[in-house]
């Protein structure tokens, strides 16, 4: 058996819904979901990016995994070593091959990751921790945004966790307000298994303007602000940039609004339709990037210049700017009832535990 957690883990059925088959793909961390019938048998597969190019096609998360899920794929034999399935991926270009009987039965996955080492280890994170932090005052007074507690941890720990267990181990910290805070709490980042370079910023620059700082790197770079909670899938989205040929992904969050009131649909006086609070759900900006080479050379050094600027000046220029879903847990602290709820939200996975 190539898997090492029960298949079943990694199941769900046409009827199922998109949510349940996220929560399948984050819980297996195999970055898929099975589709199977009562038999057992495999009808489809639901990868992580098939799910995020649902969200960015505005499917519902309600919708079953039938209307999504790929009804053509490649299946292996029981019999098949693992050369020749390793030879099939690298020639079809695919991450995961399932394994059925004679019968159609499902019996077991093969991940690539399984069979050599894939993470992100060749990136280099960068966490944006230089903001003031005005909308959380009083809490920001004594100390920085990143360093608030969530649980018994600094929020940036939570986001340094998340990069270390991606296989980032080379970080650079940008810092402005009360940068010793931050210094004095990580040093060099060794106890917390990373390597971490500061760089200060003089005076404020942006939500951008301090990656101007840096030399251009030679491979993607991640970009993290630093108050931000989540426990988003970094390989997957390396992955997603990866096969999108991004020159910049931009990690993307649903938000629904809903108008308290009926809506008319009006043709001068006379009224076509009522819709009674209507909900509108749209991909807002969730604060994480990953950069090609090439989208450092757009930012100007030492100067003030915002991800929105750096995004603009792509698109303008006919570069390829991608959105990736965030599926999994995400929440910006930004403001008082945010970090309460983080708080709130940790202890509640840790009762659930």
């Amino acid at each position: 058996m190539y898997l090492k957690i029960p298949i079943k883990k990694l199941c769900v059925s046409n009827e199922d819904s998109l949510h349940q088959a996220a929560r399948v793909i984050e819980e297996g961390t195999k970055q898929i979901a099975l589709v199977v019938d009562g038999a057992q048998k495999l009808r489809g597969v639901l990868t992580d990016g098939d799910l995020r190019r649902a969200m960015i096609a505005g499917v519902s998360m309600d919708a079953p995994a039938a209307m999504v899920m790929q009804r053509s794929y490649l299946a292996g034999s029981a019999d098949m070593s693992i050369t020749q399935i390793f030879t099939i991926m690298r020639k079809k270009s695919i991450r995961h091959i399932p394994i059925v009987n004679e019968q159609g039965v499902l019996i077991d996955l093969v991940w690539i990751s399984d069979l050599i080492k894939q993470d992100a280890g060749e990136l280099s994170a960068v966490v944006m921790a230089g903001g003031f932090g005005k909308r959380l005052l009083p809490l920001t007074e004594t100390l920085p945004k990143p360093m608030l507690p969530v649980g018994d941890r600094p929020v940036m720990e939570h986001i340094v966790d998340n990069l270390r267990a991606a296989g980032i181990r080379d970080l650079k910290v940008t810092t402005h307000y009360m940068p010793e805070k931050i210094e004095n709490h990580f040093g060099n980042g060794r106890k917390f298994g990373v390597r971490i370079d500061y760089v200060p910023e003089d005076r404020p620059l942006g939500t951008a303007g301090a990656l101007g700082l840096m030399p251009v790197p030679e491979q993607p770079t991640l970009v993290v602000n630093g108050d931000i909670m989540t426990q988003v899938d970094y390989r997957a989205m390396l992955a997603f940039h990866r096969e999108h040929q991004a020159d910049l992904t931009v990690g993307v969050r649903q938000y629904e609004v809903q108008i308290p009131y009926g809506v008319m649909v009006c043709e001068g006086a006379s009224v076509r339709k009522l819709t009674e609070k209507p909900k509108h759900t749209f991909l807002v900006n969730a604060g994480i990037y990953l950069l090609n080479p090439i989208a450092h050379r757009y930012i100007p050094k030492n100067e003030r210049y915002d991800m929105t600027d750096l995004i603009d000046a792509l698109i303008e220029d006919g570069k390829n700017v991608v959105s990736f879903p965030i599926m999994e847990y995400w929440l910006d602290i930004g403001q008082h009832a945010d970090y309460e709820r983080a708080n709130a939200d940790l202890e509640k996975r840790r009762l659930s535990a």
